[in-house]
C-alpha cells in the first residue's frame, strides 16, 4: 500500500520481500470501515470487494454480540472479509501497475545512513542505496532492531490457536455447546460449505515459533469445551499471543517504521491490518513531498505525531477487550455490565467507531469538530467525493466558487461545486482524506496550504 501511495507521486520505489513466494494459507482478514474508505479513495474498492464477503459492522468489541449501531457516518458501514493472499496480490498488482518494483527473496542484514541517504545490505552481499527506507517488516522487524529503537510493552501471557477447518457435527450442536460455556475466546463461526473459523485459547505452549497441528487444536477444544466437534481437514492453522508493544519512535533519520514493525497487539477486534494500511496512507504523501523537495520542514514529523497516538489507543482498547475476555468473576461481571450498556446506541456506536477508526481525530489545533477528522464520501456534482482523491493529491472542495489554490496547483486540486453536500463553505482535504481547514477566507486558506503543502510555486 505504501509503495502504491509513493508511486502516485512518481517516487521510485523498490520493495524488498524476504519470502520467495507469496503467503499461501488462506487466512481471512477483515477490512474495517476506514480502510474500506481509503481503498475507495484510490479506486481499489470495486476490485477488492468482489473478492471478499460483507458482514455487518457489529460484534467487534470483545466479541459482544450486538447489532450494528445506527448512525455510522459512512457510505461503507460494513466489514469486508477477504482472504489474506488475495488482498496481498491485489495490492501488489496495484503497486506494480503504478511502477513499483518488488524483489522477492531479499532479506535485509544491515542499514547505514548518512546525510544524503541510506545503504541497505542484503543476505547475498549486495548493497543498495536509497533516499529513504521504511521498515514494514512485521513484529520481529529487522529494520527496527538494526536502528536500535526500543519496543516496550507487555510480553505474551496467553496464546490462542486459530484456523479454518471442517466441523463434524451440526452447527446447532456447536451453538448449544459454546453458548453454555463461559469462555468468550472460544469461537466457531460458519464460513459455508461445512467449514468453520475456529478460535480456541491454548495452554502449555512450549514453543511459539512452531506452527500448531490439527492434534493441538483438537486437544485444546476438548480442554475448553469438552469436545473437539469432530474438526478435520484444516485449510490453515496458526497461533497468536497477546503481546502488546509500541515502538519508542517511528523514525530515526531517513528510516521509518510502519505497520506491525511499529506496534503489535492481540488481534481482538481485527484491527492489525487496518492500522498498517492507515499508517501507509498517512505516510505516503508526506514522504513523497520530502523526496520532491516541497514538504514543509515539519511535515514528515507529523507521521509519528499523528499515527503513534492512534496506535496507543488501539493498544489500550485491545488490552480492555482482553480483560473482558478473561474468565474470572470480576471480568465476567464487567462484561455483563458492558453488554447491558451497549444496548444504548450511543455506547455501541462509540465502541464500533473506535474499532473501525471512524473516531480518529488528529490534532490540527483549535477549530470546528470536523477539523482533523476524515470526511465521508459525500455527493459532489455528478458523482462522489472519493473519486476526486484517486490521484493522492490534496483537494479544495469549494462551495463558494471564490477561493483558489493558485501556486499549489501542482499539489492540490480545486473542485468548485455549490451543490456539494457539505456543512461548510469550503474544506481543504489532505491526500489521506482528513480535513486540514474549513472556512471561506482566502488568507487563512493560503496559510494552511503552506502548512501542509509547502511554499507556493513561483
Amino acid at each position: 500500500m505504501l509503495a502504491a501511495e509513493l508511486r502516485l507521486h512518481d517516487v521510485r520505489v523498490l520493495v524488498l520481500e524476504k519470502e520467495t513466494e507469496p503467503v499461501s494459507f488462506a487466512r481471512v482478514v477483515g477490512l474495517h470501515i476506514r480502510s474500506i474508505e481509503l481503498l475507495a479513495m484510490r479506486g481499489l474498492l470495486e476490485r477488492i470487494a468482489g473478492q471478499g464477503r460483507r458482514r455487518p459492522a457489529a460484534g467487534f468489541f470483545a466479541a459482544i454480540g450486538k447489532p450494528a449501531p445506527e448512525g455510522l457516518d459512512s457510505s461503507y458501514a460494513y466489514l469486508l472479509g477477504i482472504p489474506q493472499p488475495v488482498l496481498v496480490r491485489l495490492l501488489e498488482d496495484h503497486a506494480t501497475a503504478l511502477g513499483a518494483e518488488v524483489r522477492r527473496g531479499c532479506a535485509v542484514t544491515s542499514i547505514d545512513q548518512d546525510d544524503e541517504g541510506v545503504t541497505v545490505g542484503l543476505t547475498d552481499g549486495r548493497r543498495l542505496r536509497s533516499r529513504y527506507v521504511v521498515g514494514c517488516d512485521g513484529a520481529r522487524s529487522t529494520v527496527r532492531k538494526l536502528l536500535g529503537i526500543g519496543f516496550p510493552g507487555e510480553p505474551s501471557r496467553n496464546d490462542t490457536l486459530m484456523g479454518e477447518l471442517e466441523v463434524g457435527v451440526p452447527h446447532e450442536d456447536v451453538i448449544a455447546t459454546t453458548s453454555a460455556l463461559a469462555e468468550p475466546r472460544l469461537q466457531l463461526r460458519p464460513l459455508g460449505n461445512g467449514r468453520h473459523s475456529v478460535v480456541v485459547p491454548a495452554t502449555d505452549v512450549s514453543d511459539r515459533a512452531e506452527p500448531p497441528t490439527l492434534d493441538d487444536v483438537r486437544r485444546q477444544l476438548r480442554a475448553v469445551a469438552g469436545t473437539d466437534f469432530g474438526v478435520h481437514s484444516p485449510r490453515w492453522l496458526s497461533r497468536f499471543g497477546d503481546a502488546t508493544r509500541l515502538a519508542e519512535r517511528y523514525r530515526a533519520g531517513r528510516v521509518l517504521l510502519a505497520g506491525d514493525a511499529a506496534h503489535i497487539h492481540p488481534p481482538t477486534g481485527g484491527q492489525g491490518v487496518n492500522l498498517g494500511i492507515q499508517d501507509a496512507v498517512n505516510l505516503g504523501w508526506k514522504l513523497a513531498a520530502r523526496v520532491h523537495g516541497w514538504a514543509p520542514a515539519t511535515l514528515l514529523d507529523t507521521y509519528q505525531a499523528e499515527r503513534r497516538p492512534v496506535a496507543e489507543a488501539v493498544l489500550d482498547n485491545t488490552r480492555a477487550q482482553q480483560e473482558l475476555s478473561a474468565t474470572g468473576p470480576g471480568p465476567r461481571a464487567v462484561r455483563r455490565l458492558l453488554t447491558e450498556l451497549m444496548d444504548f446506541n450511543e455506547v455501541n456506536r462509540y465502541l464500533i467507531e473506535k474499532i473501525t477508526a471512524l473516531g480518529v481525530r488528529y490534532d490540527f489545533g483549535a477549530g470546528p469538530d470536523l477539523l482533523g477528522r476524515r470526511l465521508r464520501d459525500i455527493d459532489v456534482g455528478q458523482g462522489n467525493l472519493y473519486r476526486l482523491l484517486r490521484r493522492g493529491r490534496g483537494l479544495l472542495l469549494d462551495r463558494t466558487g471564490r477561493l483558489t489554490t493558485e501556486g499549489w496547483a501542482d499539489r492540490v486540486d480545486h473542485h468548485a461545486d455549490p451543490t456539494a453536500d457539505l456543512d461548510a463553505p469550503a474544506v481543504l482535504l489532505r491526500p489521506d482524506g482528513y480535513v486540514a481547514w474549513l472556512g471561506d477566507d482566502q488568507r487563512d486558506l493560503d496559510d494552511q496550504l503552506s502548512r501542509w503543502f509547502g511554499r507556493p510555486a513561483a
